[in-house]
């Protein structure tokens, strides 16, 4: 008897309620890839990732997708295509505005990641990305100010500095700290802003504080404008032109050097109106301690000012802690200009290795905190204010700037290189460890008395 036919009719006439078919997903379509790979691209450039790192992420997601999709990545904009059959459209994305906290830098990685691993649609991936920029920072100004403060002291002990410059550091960071946040409110303040902080602190150092120290000037004045420095452009761009990135590195070595032309020139009109009174005082340094607690207090000053994920101060102090290790290592084997070389072929593979851990934030946010500490920007700041002072040792400096410049873009390039070989050979040891895992299961289920 067939009582299923039956049985289907008394549910219709009857009304009970069947399951409702689950809607359709749309399928993504071509405006909706391209806007999702431009928007990402333009967040990785605002994390402070090399052009050359973000067109090849790109790629990997396009792959990861599926999507016959091309990019070309410069600092300041990304054209996505579409290279299909046909009239194949472009569309540029201008990667303008400030850069992104270290919350946002380590959310947007982890979004990559799930993105990638999941092939989450590109409407969902937008919509959380402009949720991540638009999330408000944990801390508020004061504590942002504090932890400027803590960065310039740590950055000033990393110099082994004279014992009363401790202090000066703290309030020469103070008042930088208060114009770098409440400043940044003001658009047409930001244009004069690396003239106007060099000079100001500048005056203050050479006529006040100097001679009562007895340290050099520019050396007081360069931990206070650590976010002013463009080191950590330099190198990006570096690592660009040693990537053959022609036009992106290029284009980043002039903005870098013309940034540093106005921290130097705001330098030299100070110079030029109060004049050089050196001192013949020279108390002793604080001694080899004091650049290891300079890596601690820059762990924190970064961890409180750049806004870092909860639970990253400790690992931001390990990274922090390996790359200056290795620099020292470096100094030790083949000098201190080539240092720079050791510490970015360690730092890189190792921060790769430590974001697999559990609690670990992602690699961006240790990253970035460790580029910052390889980068000789306050160096070549040194260097240029003190030959505009007519000091014949100023050209020696200069020199090993961009020797070190050039020695951690090698060494990045050939730790994300590591780094890479490194993430392959791990995901690897994972799969056969499930493949192993699963077969003992097997293995177990097929036994009596096991199950």
């Amino acid at each position: 008897m067939k009582t299923r036919p039956v049985i289907a009719r008394l549910r219709r006439l009857l009304g009970s309620p069947t399951a409702a078919p689950a809607p359709a997903v749309p399928e993504a379509t071509d405006a909706d890839k391209v806007e999702m790979l431009g928007r990402l691209g333009v967040a990785l450039l605002q994390s402070s990732r090399a052009s050359s790192v973000v067109e090849r992420t790109l790629q990997e997601i396009a792959r990861e997708y599926g999507w016959p999709i091309r990019s070309f990545v410069l600092p300041t904009l990304i054209l996505v295509e579409e290279a299909v059959a046909g009239a194949p459209g472009t569309k540029i994305f201008p990667a303008v505005g400030d850069g992104l906290r270290l919350d946002q830098a380590g959310e947007i990685e982890r979004l990559i990641e799930r993105a990638s691993a999941d092939r989450t649609p590109p409407a969902q991936v937008v919509a959380e990305l402009d949720r991540i920029r638009a999330s408000r920072p944990r801390f508020g100004p004061a504590t942002r100010i504090l932890g400027h403060v803590i960065l310039t002291v740590g950055f000033g002990l990393l110099l082994n500095p004279v014992p009363a410059a401790v202090g000066v550091y703290a309030v020469l960071g103070a008042v930088v700290g208060v114009v770098v946040v409440f400043g940044s409110l003001l658009s047409q303040l930001r244009l004069v802003l690396p003239v106007l902080v060099p000079f100001g602190l500048t005056i203050l150092s050479t006529t006040v504080l100097a001679p009562w120290i007895g340290q050099d000037p520019i050396q007081l004045v360069a931990p206070a404008l650590v976010s002013f420095l463009p080191g950590l452009a330099l190198t990006l761009a570096a690592v660009e032109l040693a990537s053959s990135q022609m036009v992106a590195g290029a284009s980043r070595m002039v903005y870098a050097s013309a940034q540093l032309g106005l921290l130097v020139f705001g330098v030299f009109a100070a110079i030029t109106i109060v004049g050089v009174h050196p001192s013949a005082v020279h108390p002793p340094q604080l001694g080899w301690w004091a650049p290891w607690a300079g890596v601690v207090l820059t762990a924190l000053g970064y961890t409180l000012f750049s806004v870092a994920p909860r639970g990253a101060f400790l690992w931001i102090l390990a990274a922090l802690a390996i790359a200056y290790g290795a620099q020292l290592v470096g100094a030790i084997l083949t000098g201190a200009q080539l240092s720079g070389f050791f510490g970015a072929v360690v730092v890189i593979p190792l921060v790769r290795l430590m974001r697999r851990l559990p609690g670990a934030p992602p690699a961006a946010v240790m990253l970035m905190c460790a580029y910052w500490l390889l980068v000789p920007g306050a160096l070549g700041f040194i260097g240029v204010s003190q030959a505009l002072e007519g000091d014949g040792s100023a050209l020696t400096i200069l020199g090993q700037t961009l020797v070190s410049i050039a020695a951690i873009a090698l060494g990045m390039v050939v730790g994300v290189s590591l780094g890479r070989e490194s993430d392959v050979l791990v995901g690897r040891m994972d799969r056969d460890r499930r493949r192993r895992a699963g077969a003992g299961d097997g293995a177990r289920a097929g036994r009596p008395g096991l199950r």
